[in-house]
């Protein structure tokens, strides 16, 4: 499976795509790149709802700067991954199990056989808390994580409880497919600059809408309900107390200060609650903190430098 390579956004050297198969039969995009001379080990990056592996490019580099190799992954129903709808556009999955099965399936076919220990984690927002839910279930496949403004609540979510009840309805009316009320096909990254809520930063933002332009099957619109109600459903289980306290793995989650994708009051609590786990806030940055602005993207960098690789712990 070939990489979109654009001039604004060129392929990394020393790549190597391809496609998984699930155990339930979903055919999943991937990407790994080799190991640079002096290797640390392998970063996995994992994307957040409707992103694509092309998308990261600049920190693919950046990591193998630092002297890591990368592998990462489209998750199912996004990117160049196999969709589970007839019309491409719809983000829809049953419930976020379903991610589950996307992590393990590429831990144990690409990272465990083809990726030079030790092996580390850096996620955004939906891949964030993927990992949260890989880590509370007891897998230890990553020494450490990098989490980047996970999805573990909403912007007003107190104030939610009408929007989580009439998903819940819309679902149980059989509607799972259709996009949320107010949702179409619409790709956020490809809406105007000018009052886009992902980042402050005007050069970045173009770059990812070239790619969308150059290849239109990578992008996806708004969520279906069935996406909605199994992201509210898996936000109430990160809401409970014991959730982060039963997490032994060490991680680094990092909030965006001005983040109106997700919660940032939400990640904070979350993360007070750790026992194995530092939290840190970018002031000023928005929610996609690696395709924001050098100078919030330059404190992801130097805090995620700082914690990896770190020194074996919590074994």
């Amino acid at each position: 499976m070939t990489l979109v390579s654009i001039p604004a956004n060129p392929v990394p050297e020393d790549v190597v795509t391809g496609n998984l198969k699930t155990p339930d039969g979903v055919s999943l995009r991937f990407a790994r790149w080799a190991p640079p001379p002096g290797r640390k080990g392998t970063v996995c990056l994992f994307q957040g709802r409707a992103e694509f592996i092309e998308k990261y490019f600049e920190t693919v580099r950046d990591l193998r700067a630092r002297g890591f190799a990368v592998a990462t992954l489209d998750w199912r129903g996004q990117g160049l991954s196999e969709r589970a709808l007839h019309n491409p556009h719809k983000g829809y999955v049953r419930d976020f199990s379903k991610y589950d099965i996307d992590l393990e399936t590429f831990v144990r076919e690409i990272v465990l056989p083809d990726c030079p220990p030790p092996v580390f984690a850096l996620a955004h927002s939906m891949g964030a808390t993927i990992l949260l839910r890989a880590a509370y279930q007891g897998h230890r496949w990553f020494d450490r994580m990098v989490l980047l403004a996970p999805l573990v609540g909403l912007p007003g979510m107190r104030r939610s409880r009408v929007t989580r009840i009439g998903v819940k309805m819309l679902r149980l009316m059989g509607l799972g497919a259709a996009y949320v009320p107010g949702g179409d096909a619409t790709v956020m990254m490809q809406r105007p600059f000018i009052g886009n809520l992902l980042t402050s930063d005007p050069v970045r933002y173009a770059r990812n809408v070239a790619v969308l332009e150059a290849e239109p099957s990578l992008a996806i619109g708004w969520p279906t309900v069935a996406w909605t109600d199994a992201a509210f459903r898996m936000m109430r289980q990160l809401a409970e107390p014991s959730f982060p306290s039963r997490i032994r793995q060490p991680l680094l989650i990092i909030a965006a200060g001005h983040d109106q994708i997700v919660s940032t009051p939400a990640i904070d609590e979350f993360a007070i609650r750790l026992r194995a786990g530092a939290h840190l806030i970018v002031p000023g940055s928005r929610h996609e903190l690696l395709m924001e602005q050098d100078r919030f993207r330059a404190q992801v960098l130097a805090a995620f430098d700082a914690f990896v690789p770190g020194t074996p712990m919590f074994e």
